[in-house]
C-alpha cells in the first residue's frame, strides 16, 4: 500500500454561505487549509488533490432522484413551495441558497475522490475536510447536510468489494450513515456522540445495534453532556478500537467532527485537542487504508487547529505549538494545542457523567461484543 497521505481541497469548497447567521460556516475550510500552509504541510504540492463534482449517478447511489432534482431546483431559486417537503426552510437548520446543489455536489465529489484514491491503493490516507455530512437522508436534508457524502463514498468502496468500518466521532449521532447500513454486515458503523437524550438528532442509543444481517454491526456510545477527555478516551479505548480490530475491515472511513470541543457553541461535550488528537492517532495506529472526512465544528479556531493536528497525525508530522506569526496575526490564533486546563465540572456532575458513560460502554459490551468474538 502507498504510504502517501493527501488532502482533498480547493478554495471553492468554502466560498458559499448557508445564511449569514447560520452556525455552519464553510470559511472554516479555508482557516484550516491556510494553517496547514503556514506550517509547510504541502511542500510537496502533490499532497493537495482537487475535488470534483459528484455525478448524479453517484448521488443516486443513496439519494432518491426526486430529492436530487428538488435540490437542483431549489439551488436555482425555483420550487420554493416544496421546501418543507424536503426539510428545507428559510430560517431553520437547512436553508436554501444560490448554488446549493453545486456546493453539496462538490463536497460529495471530494469524498468520492478520497475514496477512489484509497480504493485504488494510490494513497494510504485521503482527508476531505469538507465532507462528513452524516445527517442527510435519502429523500430529505437534515442537520445542515444536503447530500450524505459518507454514505456515497462508502457505497463506492462496497462496489470495489471492500468491507468498511465507519467510525464517527462528531458530537452528533451519525444517524444518516447508520440508517443507510443498518441491515448489512458489510459496514460496521460506530458513533461516539453526545446522547440523543440531550442533543439533535435524538438518536444513537446503545441498544440501536442493527437489524437482520446487520444485527450487531451498528454501534453507539452515547455520552453525557460535559464529558471530558479522560472518560471519553476510556470509552473510546474500551469500545471503538477493539470492535474495529475484531471486524477486520478492508478500509477505515472516519468522520472527524470537532464539535465535541469545549469551545463549540452548539454542543455540550468538553473535549480538548488532546483527546481529539489521541483518537485520530488511534485510527492511524490501525494501519488501515483510510478515508478521513470532516464533519461538525462551529468554533472556527478549534476546527482549524484540530484538523491541522489530525493531518499532522496522518502525515506523521508534529507541528510546533506556536502558530506561525503571519497566520496568527491574520486569524488571531496563537497556540495550536489546548492547554488542557478545562475547568472540571462539579463532583456530583462528574459522577453522573462517569456513571452514564460506563453504562453505555457496558451495554455495548453486553449486546455486541459476543457477536464479534470479544469477551
Amino acid at each position: 500500500m502507498s504510504a502517501k497521505s493527501v488532502f482533498v481541497y480547493d478554495s471553492s469548497l468554502g466560498q458559499h454561505v448557508l445564511r449569514q447567521d447560520h452556525p455552519m460556516r464553510p470559511m472554516r475550510l479555508q482557516y484550516t487549509h491556510d494553517l496547514l500552509v503556514a506550517y509547510g504541510a504541502f511542500e510537496d504540492p502533490s499532497q493537495v488533490v482537487a475535488p470534483r463534482l459528484a455525478t448524479e449517478t453517484e448521488l443516486a447511489s443513496f439519494h432518491t432522484q426526486e430529492y436530487i432534482e428538488a435540490v437542483q431546483s431549489f439551488s436555482r431559486g425555483e420550487g420554493q413551495q416544496d421546501l418543507a417537503r424536503f426539510n428545507f426552510s428559510t430560517m431553520g437548520d437547512n436553508p436554501v441558497f444560490s448554488g446549493m446543489y453545486q456546493a453539496a455536489a462538490l463536497s460529495t465529489g471530494a469524498s468520492m475522490v478520497a475514496a477512489e484514491l484509497v480504493a485504488r491503493d494510490e494513497v494510504k490516507t485521503a482527508f476531505n475536510i469538507s465532507g462528513g455530512l452524516h445527517h442527510a437522508a435519502a429523500g430529505h436534508a437534515s442537520g445542515f447536510c444536503v447530500f450524505n457524502d459518507p454514505v456515497i463514498a462508502i457505497n463506492h468502496l462496497l462496489g470495489q468489494g471492500m468491507k468498511v468500518a465507519y467510525v464517527d466521532i462528531d458530537a452528533h449521532h451519525g444517524d444518516g450513515v447508520q440508517a443507510a447500513f443498518y441491515d448489512t454486515d458489510q459496514v460496521l458503523t460506530i458513533s461516539t456522540h453526545e446522547s440523543g437524550q440531550f442533543l439533535f438528532p435524538g438518536t444513537g442509543y446503545a441498544d440501536e445495534i442493527g437489524s437482520g444481517k446487520g444485527k450487531g454491526y451498528a454501534v453507539n456510545v452515547p455520552l453525557f453532556p460535559y464529558t471530558g477527555d479522560d472518560i471519553y478516551l476510556w470509552a473510546f479505548g474500551e469500545v471503538v478500537i477493539p470492535l474495529v480490530k475484531a471486524y477486520q475491515p478492508d478500509v477505515l472511513v472516519t468522520q472527524l467532527g470537532i464539535d465535541t470541543h469545549f469551545k463549540d457553541p452548539i454542543t455540550h461535550l468538553r473535549l480538548t485537542s488532546r483527546a481529539f488528537s489521541r483518537a485520530v492517532q488511534d485510527f492511524a495506529d490501525l494501519e488501515l487504508p483510510w478515508v478521513a472526512l470532516g464533519g461538525g465544528g462551529y468554533d472556527l479556531g478549534a476546527v482549524a487547529r484540530c484538523w491541522t493536528l489530525a493531518y499532522g497525525v496522518m502525515t506523521s508530522r508534529e507541528w510546533p505549538q506556536e502558530i506561525p506569526p503571519d497566520y496568527a496575526a491574520k486569524y488571531d490564533l496563537h497556540q495550536l494545542r489546548d492547554d488542557d486546563e478545562v475547568e472540571p465540572p462539579a463532583k456530583d456532575l462528574q459522577e453522573q457523567i462517569s456513571g452514564y458513560v460506563q453504562t453505555s460502554v457496558e451495554t455495548v459490551k453486553r449486546l455486541l461484543f459476543p457477536i464479534h468474538g470479544l469477551s
